[in-house]
């Protein structure tokens, strides 16, 4: 989310831009569904106001990390137990815990702001533009009829490719020489 914002808001500093399993904050919002609050609950959970977003993580941190790790595509054997519990010790941190939920409140407040503010200034990434995204995740589903993630970076940028990659939301760790040579591939050039 912060290199796409890098990219409109100090293009002269950026020459390519990678996006992840994500689409613009602004667009997120407007084409949420029941299907996106329910498997995407950390956007509507955590922009709610302080503090029960934080009482909630910092009760079951585990649980929380569990979810993310089982449900979001990423077979479980991708993270062993030492780097769960990483996560774990990281989502026990109220410092942590209130970063990343405001995070979550800028995005559904300020960072929605900004995104509208350059839709309607016609404001556009000028660099070229790769997005990649989870086959088993929602994104290519969800947003079909604006023609996928690619669709929607469009309407953001003139020079965008895209494609999925075999895995969940965390495919860079889990098929990390595929996530690799497509980043290589883009940011050397060849693609």
């Amino acid at each position: 989310m912060v290199a796409y914002r890098l990219a409109l808001d100090h293009p002269a500093l950026i020459d390519r831009l990678a996006v992840l399993d994500i689409v613009p904050t602004q667009d997120a919002w407007q084409l949420a569904d029941a299907r996106f609050v329910t498997a995407f609950w950390p956007w509507s959970l955590l922009a709610q106001p302080e503090p029960l977003p934080e009482r909630l993580i910092s009760a079951a941190p585990d649980a929380v990390i569990d979810d993310a790790l089982a449900a979001w595509g990423s077979p479980p054997r991708v993270f062993d137990a030492e780097v769960r519990e990483a996560y774990v010790r990281a989502l026990s941190n109220p410092v942590s815990i209130h970063a990343i939920c405001e995070e979550y409140r800028a995005a559904a407040t300020i960072d929605r702001e900004h995104d509208a503010e350059d839709r309607l200034a016609g404001r556009r990434i000028t660099c070229p533009v790769l997005a990649l995204w989870s086959d088993r995740g929602p994104l290519g589903r969800w947003y079909s009829e604006v023609g996928g993630p690619t669709g929607i970076w469009q309407a953001w940028a003139d020079d965008v490719r895209g494609f999925p990659l075999a895995g969940g939301h965390f495919f860079p760790e889990e098929i990390p020489q595929e996530t690799a040579a497509a980043l290589s591939s883009f940011f050397i050039g060849t693609s």
